[in-house]
């Protein structure tokens, strides 16, 4: 799925999102499993929130995603910002031109964007080739029952007076997956407002196949933890997301 309208209101639709949480998480990784870091790959970097935060913190970054409009958007922030990093708009199932990256990451749902088994084992295996020797990827999905409880069959919105916009999430026909339809009314320079819709599908599995797949790709060390905390994860535990460290 391909932002389009959306890019440039996505930053709006985000504003609440935990960017710095992310980024605590992040190094707190780094120092958890003492890796000496230089270089940084953004899988789905989006508007490059995560991404520049990192480059801030003199990281080497790359930033790739799938949708140019969102690429458009991170580099007029990093010009802005007079921050380098490098910008690529590509498939994460047809990565190429990476090579012995020390991290990969994928945040904010992006592996839930892919849905199929098939293309996730593509994927973990480009994000494999890709790095460094004893190189991690970091990624976290959508916990599976939070998804089912909290998110499927619910609507979701919000009103301000220059932007609103309508969520309305529900399952698909096979476990884990759901559509998200979105309706925008966005004010435009005249103070009408211009409407839009997208919708994204997205699917998520309980993390035993993640788990299996990342170990299939050649991952030797695969770690699970919940919500941003650094404690290991509990299988019985209320969580939102799970996110993985898998070592190469």
């Amino acid at each position: 799925m391909t932002y389009t309208k959306m890019a440039y209101y996505y930053d709006d639709l985000m504003k609440h999102a935990p960017y710095d949480q992310w980024v605590n998480f992040t190094q707190s990784i780094f120092k958890r499993y003492k890796k000496s870091v230089q270089t940084i790959t953004d899988l789905g970097c989006g508007t490059g929130e995560i991404t520049l935060r990192l480059a801030q913190l003199n990281y080497e970054m790359i930033g790739i995603d799938y949708s140019p409009h969102m690429l458009a958007m991170a580099d007029q922030k990093a010009q802005a910002k007079g921050q380098r990093v490098q910008w690529m708009n590509q498939d994460l199932r047809h990565l190429e031109g990476l090579y012995k990256q020390d991290v990969m990451i994928s945040y904010c749902d992006v592996i839930n964007y892919i849905p199929s088994i098939t293309d996730l084992k593509i994927v973990f295996n480009n994000v494999y080739q890709s790095l460094s020797k004893d190189g991690l990827f970091i990624f976290d999905v959508h916990d599976f029952n939070y998804a089912n409880q909290y998110l499927m069959n619910n609507t979701f919105a919000e009103v301000t007076d220059e932007f609103t916009y309508i969520w309305f999430c529900h399952e698909g026909e096979v476990s884990g997956e759901m559509f998200h339809e979105l309706t925008f009314f966005a004010q435009n320079e005249h103070g009408t407002y211009d409407q839009f819709s997208e919708v994204h599908e997205q699917r998520t599995y309980e993390e035993y196949i993640y788990k299996e797949l990342l170990e299939e790709s050649g991952f030797q060390q695969i770690d699970i933890y919940d919500d941003f905390q650094l404690e290991c994860s509990k299988s019985n535990k209320q969580r939102e997301r799970v996110f993985f460290v898998a070592l190469k």
